[in-house]
């Protein structure tokens, strides 16, 4: 036998060889990161992180509305015009500057001419109804001269309104900083629950942040609308009633379990 005829023939075999055990290894490696990932993707945790805030009114908006009736127009319009006066010097007494008081326009309703009045009136005819807005940062100040209003009607005026609505407009600047104790605290309910399974918490899978609600401080239990949580919702008109705000946000993650 010639050796030296048979040893080169060996080479191509042993690359051969070499090449499938490499490719073996790495489609095994392959094969192996993907049941990892497959198995990663299987265990994951939602959990829920709950921020809320109470802060003060930034600004009130009060509204005091009058109304007088009567079938002498000329004569209804000069007594709304005396109450218009009465008003604007309660406001003036109560510290508001010019700057914070808005008169609104009148509005007049002949009953005659309304529809289904077949041509006659039961009562009086005429019903004009104005009213003053007074726009104040000094919520305080708002506040305490709500309680004053008894001095109109005992003027004689029929307030047939008076509203004052408490808002707050700082919402933006609160926003970052709810966000991220929303997420840390999402993630600490995260390692609770990994500690409790022998896991350990891993990337976020994904995230969503609820709508910030705005109710009243001392709303009780309840739930917003779409939001399962609970946490004292308060209609929109009832939370502008209230000077003190609590606001609210959850921020729902899905971590995954190592």
């Amino acid at each position: 036998m010639n050796l030296e005829a048979t040893r080169p023939s060996l080479a191509p075999s042993l690359i051969l060889g070499i090449s499938l055990l490499l490719g073996l290894t790495v489609g095994g490696f392959l094969l192996g990161s993907e049941i990892r990932d497959i198995k990663l993707a299987d265990r994951y945790v939602t959990v829920k992180g709950l921020v809320e805030r109470v802060v003060k009114s930034d600004t009130a908006i009060w509204t005091i509305t009058f109304k007088e009736a009567g079938n002498d127009l000329p004569a209804v319009f000069a007594k709304t015009e005396s109450d218009k006066s009465a008003v604007l010097d309660f406001a003036t007494r109560q510290g508001f500057t010019s700057s914070e008081i808005t008169v609104n326009s009148v509005d007049v309703t002949d009953r005659l001419t309304a529809q289904y009045s077949n041509g006659e009136v039961k009562g009086s005819r005429y019903i004009i109804q104005q009213s003053v807005t007074i726009v104040s940062t000094d919520v305080d100040k708002v506040e305490r001269s709500g309680a004053h209003t008894g001095e109109l009607v005992q003027a004689g005026i029929a307030l047939s309104g008076n509203n004052i609505a408490f808002k707050f407009n700082g919402l933006n600047q609160l926003k970052p900083d709810m966000i991220t104790e929303a997420t840390r605290n999402a993630r600490t309910s995260a390692q609770r629950f990994a500690a409790d399974s022998g896991s350990a918490v891993g990337q976020i899978r994904s995230a969503s942040q609820g709508s910030f609600s705005i109710s009243a401080a001392d709303a009780g239990a309840g739930a917003a609308p779409g939001d399962e949580e609970g946490g004292g919702y308060t209609p929109p008109n009832q939370a502008d009633a209230s000077l003190m705000k609590r606001i609210r946000v959850v921020a729902t993650v899905d971590y995954y379990l190592k």
